[in-house]
């Protein structure tokens, strides 16, 4: 049991990465604050867990107050705070023509700030615990997708704040915070929208070798794999570390020309 006795609040973990986490969570001795805006799908995790796990928070992450309103939820349902993960977050296509600063402004919100009002307000429960904190990031934060402008800005501000939180919260705090930049994972949410670009339920299984070298793409439950080790007292000191989890090497790589649609295989 690597998490045994910890609480850890996981936003965004109604669906995809962030449910898989506090799944992993769980079966790792934790306890866990479900965290999301689909209510229902939360229900779901939150009856496959137990409530002598689990608690379920329904609320936009962005609002004002909220992330204090979470951490003090937690203490409350289990009386302490050891560790948030930051992984909700707005995934939406756009570019240079289709963004403006409204919009733009929105994603940062709920991308950028609201990890950063998370983490500040748990640090007193994070420091007085020698707790961490993980923010799940993306691998688009070094450049990102054509299609995905505001998005790929917004994780590479809170990349930098990762480096940054990691080294003065450790050294003032003795607070460790990490991120993880998943690549492209088959998540509920990404087959819905992959559905809405027209392509068949089963898009997945017969993607160019470009996307999927492997012959698949990630699985929630492999990016919750490596989540524990930074959640877990295991990674020791390490802080202000970002980890590229992808299946082939994202910066430097020469992709073909054609790579800003993603088409399956003609059979």
């Amino acid at each position: 049991m690597r998490l045994q006795d910890k609480v850890i609040i996981v936003t965004g973990s109604t669906t995809g990465i962030g449910k898989a986490i506090a799944l992993r969570c769980v079966a790792e001795g934790a306890s866990v604050i479900l965290h999301g805006l689909e209510k229902d799908w939360g229900e779901a995790v939150l009856k496959a867990l137990g409530k002598e796990h689990a608690r379920l928070h329904i609320e936009d992450i962005s609002k004002e107050g909220a992330p204090q309103r979470l951490v003090d939820f937690a203490i409350k349902s289990f009386g302490k705070l050891d560790a948030v993960v930051n992984n909700a977050a707005s995934v939406v296509s756009s570019n240079i023509h289709t963004t403006d600063a409204a919009f733009l402004h929105k994603v940062i919100e709920v991308n950028t700030i609201a990890p950063f009002n998370l983490i500040k307000a748990a640090l007193p429960e994070l420091r007085m615990n020698r707790g961490c904190a993980l923010n799940i990031g993306s691998v688009n934060a070094w450049s990102g997708e054509p299609n995905l402008l505001a998005y790929s800005i917004s994780k590479g501000a809170l990349m930098t704040m990762t480096r940054n939180l990691g080294d003065t919260l450790h050294r003032e705090d003795g607070v460790r915070v990490n991120q993880i930049n998943p690549g492209w994972v088959l998540t509920e949410v990404e087959t819905i929208r992959k559905r809405e670009h027209g392509l068949a339920d089963d898009w997945y299984k017969d993607l160019p070798d470009v996307y999927a070298p492997a012959g698949r793409i990630l699985a929630p439950a492999e990016i919750a794999a490596a989540a524990i080790y930074w959640l877990a007292d295991e990674s020791g000191p390490i802080s202000g570390q970002v980890v590229d989890l992808e299946q082939y090497p994202f910066m430097g790589r020469n992709p073909p020309k054609d790579t800003t649609t993603i088409k399956p295989k003609k059979k």
